[in-house]
This record gives C-alpha cells, sequence and structure tokens, in this order.
C-alpha cells in the first residue's frame, strides 16, 4: 500500500515556511516566486500555523485588510491537520477531501516537519499508477510480455 513517504521520496522533504513576524505581503511573495499556494509558519523550529491562497482571500482581500500591515498571525490557520510518513495515501486523501484542504504537512513522531503534500501531489502520483497500468496492459494485448 503506498504511503505518504512514497510521494516524498520522489518530490523531496523541502518546505519553505515563513515565520510569525512576516506580513502577508511578504507570504504571497513568497507563495508568488516559488509558485506554490502554501507557507507553513514556523516559530523557533516548531510549526505554528499555515497560510494559504485561500486565507488570504477569504481573510485579506475581501475584507480589505492591508497585506503589508497584517501580520501573518492574525490570518493563518492554527489548526493545522497533519499526516505522517506512513500514512497511506487513501487516507491522506481522504483528509484532504473530508476537510476541503489542499495542502497537507507531514511530521514524524516527535512532530517535526519532514515534509509537505498536496492535492496536487496525489493526482500526479495516481496519475503515474495509472499510465504504468496502461503501459502493462498494451504490452499483453499486443504479446509482448
Amino acid at each position: 500500500m503506498p504511503t505518504v513517504r512514497d510521494i516524498l521520496a520522489v518530490k523531496g522533504s523541502q518546505v519553505l515556511s515563513i515565520g510569525p513576524h512576516a506580513t502577508v505581503l511578504d507570504a504571497a511573495m513568497v507563495m508568488n516566486e516559488h509558485k506554490i499556494g502554501s507557507l507553513v509558519v514556523m516559530d523557533e523550529g516548531y510549526l505554528i500555523g499555515i497560510i494559504t491562497e485561500r486565507d488570504i482571500l477569504q481573510r485579506v482581500v475581501v475584507p480589505r485588510r492591508d497585506p503589508g500591515q497584517t501580520a501573518i498571525p492574525e490570518v493563518m490557520t492554527t489548526e493545522v491537520v497533519c499526516c505522517q510518513p506512513h500514512t497511506p495515501l487513501e487516507e491522506a486523501k481522504g483528509v484532504l477531501k473530508n476537510r476541503r484542504i489542499r495542502h497537507l504537512p507531514v511530521v514524524d513522531e516527535m512532530k517535526r516537519l519532514c515534509g509537505m503534500i498536496s492535492i496536487g501531489d496525489l493526482n500526479a502520483h495516481d496519475a503515474h499508477d495509472h499510465e504504468l497500468t496502461i503501459h502493462i496492459l498494451e504490452e499483453y494485448i499486443h504479446g509482448r510480455v
């Protein structure tokens, strides 16, 4: 059964983060530069929140707050849903679907951040598996197996 660890083995464990003293504008600039939809908020090595595109839209843009004057802790999500490397991919998919979130930080047994997966990562993994199955079936049909 594939696990989150399988995705991290391909994707890597690098996670971009931002500190609690940064502004929403700072976060948006980092997300835009790296073409990502979220940043984990770290304070002295601890995961204290996550700031996402949705957080920025709902809590900054719509209320017309100044992103250059709004601190990350004022608008970040503090109840961060996480998974572990041994979490089955089906379980991770269920969490993302049921909670209506797109990013899932991965923490180890000591609650240390060791990666991040997204719905896009899960979809890419599924697509790769489907392509492999199609290839095997085509080889079988054409008698090359």
